[in-house]
């Protein structure tokens, strides 16, 4: 058992409430009293060792949930949204934050939420876009960020999509194609299925569903595997959209498409035998892309997912970037988030992989927060299928904690216990603390400057 007190009351309360109990029926299931109950559900006591195991052994609860889930992101956007100049002079310490994360998630949410909004507004003014500034949607998210969050704060895993998946994926015999099982299916669903030679990666028109012969045979099973999502799982992609209370169409029909991209991907490379796979070889992206019939991506997307309760893969980080830096795709199970504004750390070798295309990149990377990280990267690109479409270029990087690399192939060969090997990274320049970064853009936000007109080091600034 950790030595460190756990504190875990919002994660006691969501599954009392989750199991329909009262507290007083709860404390009876677990052995101890209500008083105590009630104390370690407001976190004034930790949860001890006897309630961890009556949890595990009553109601089969993964009591790594117990430490894990949505606080250390909160605590991470809230430090983030902190470090605004606007809380300069009134920022909280870290441990407050990490109490508000543990005691009140929905007031942390509601926090971010409120500043999001300001943040907005103040850029809308800033650009002096009346038309935007006028918006009414102003007061809230937008759209993309909202669908983002959703499946940030949901681990990446949909439960009930990715086992309605597994179930279509079954059984993993020799030689199964879900390409075929697909087209069988939508036939029985009246949906014609025809090769095209189209410049769109997909068309649907009524029930004619047209796949270009322009794109690579992962991407086409892939699409064809998320409009089977759309014919078949209509209901149980709506209720998921009924629980997630999107607040407006927009960011309800953007997360109805990133449900059933989720289904194509889960169908592609179903949890359980993915999984085993992964484990097997070493977490080798090439071996597995090959055994599926997946693309690269897909696969270093996917093991970022494997979060289902009780039967968890290694905590991956994934993320993808364009040419110019922007991130396109983010999702991380580890402890290293990344920022909601303004580009990725310049020192991440994810940004050196369009220089060796074709060639998978290693760094070991520590964070300013000293945790340390296995860092892998590799350029994708996405051609058009003609002369003249254009060639989408990308680079994914997919990574892990320091005390998970043995488990991957490509850490052969590394010392991981050299701690002059690792780089050191940040988050993004804006909440960065290194005062000696000679890629730094811009000031961190929380730490005054010092400006010496006699005095030019890597910076034209000291931060103090």
């Amino acid at each position: 058992m950790p030595t460190q007190k756990l504190y875990a009351g919002a994660k006691l309360r969501e599954t009392r409430t989750r199991l329909g109990l009262t507290q007083k029926a709860f404390a009876a299931k677990l052995g101890v009293s209500l008083p105590y109950l009630n104390q370690m559900e407001n976190n004034h006591r930790p949860v001890s060792a006897a309630v961890v195991l009556a949890l595990a052994g009553e109601f089969g609860l993964d009591v790594t949930e117990l430490s894990a889930g949505d606080a250390e992101r909160l605590v991470s956007d809230m430090r983030e949204a902190l470090a605004d100049p606007v809380f300069a002079d009134t920022a909280p310490p870290l441990a407050d934050l990490r109490l508000a994360a543990s005691n009140a998630p929905v007031l942390a949410r509601a926090f971010l939420a409120l500043h999001r909004a300001y943040r907005q507004n103040d850029e809308r003014l800033a650009s002096l876009d009346e038309a935007l500034g006028r918006d009414e949607a102003g007061s809230r998210a937008s759209p993309w960020d909202e669908v983002r969050d959703f499946f940030h704060y949901c681990d990446n895993y949909i439960d009930a999509v990715d086992r309605a998946a597994e179930r279509f994926a079954e059984p993993q015999e020799r030689g199964f194609d879900p390409e075929r099982k697909a087209r069988a299916i939508l036939a029985d669903n009246g949906v014609e299925l025809v090769y095209e030679d189209i410049a769109e990666i997909r068309q649907r028109a009524g029930d004619r569903l047209t796949l270009s012969t322009r794109t690579a045979p992962e991407t086409r099973r892939f699409q064809l595997l998320h409009q089977l999502a759309l014919v078949t799982q209509d209901e149980l992609l709506e209720a998921t959209l009924d629980l997630a209370r999107f607040q407006s169409e927009a960011a309800r029909s953007i997360a109805k498409i990133g449900l059933a991209n989720y289904y194509a991907g889960a169908a592609l490379l179903p949890y359980g035998a993915f999984l085993s796979a992964a484990q097997e070889t070493r977490h080798d992206l090439e071996r597995l892309a090959d055994r599926f019939g997946a693309s690269i991506e897909q696969v270093a997307h996917r093991l970022s997912t494997l979060q289902r309760p009780g039967q968890k893969g290694l905590p991956f980080f994934f993320v993808r970037v364009d040419q110019a830096g922007t991130i396109t795709k983010r999702h991380s199970a580890t402890r290293l988030q990344f920022a909601r504004f303004g580009g990725a750390c310049p020192l991440w070798n994810v940004h050196r992989a369009f220089e060796t295309p074709g060639r998978f990149l290693r760094q070991l990377a520590e964070t300013p927060d000293g945790v340390r990280y296995f860092c892998l990267a590799r350029d994708v690109s996405k051609p058009g299928g003609s002369f003249h479409a254009p060639v989408r270029r990308y680079a994914i990087g997919l990574g892990c904690e320091v005390s998970h690399a043995r488990d991957l192939v490509y850490a052969d060969d590394l010392d991981l216990t050299n701690a002059r090997a690792f780089e050191p990274i940040g988050i993004s320049c804006r909440i960065c603390d290194r005062k000696d970064c000679h890629q730094r853009s811009v000031p961190p936000l929380e730490r005054r400057l010092r400006v010496d007109p006699d005095r030019r080091g890597l910076l034209p600034y000291q931060i103090e």
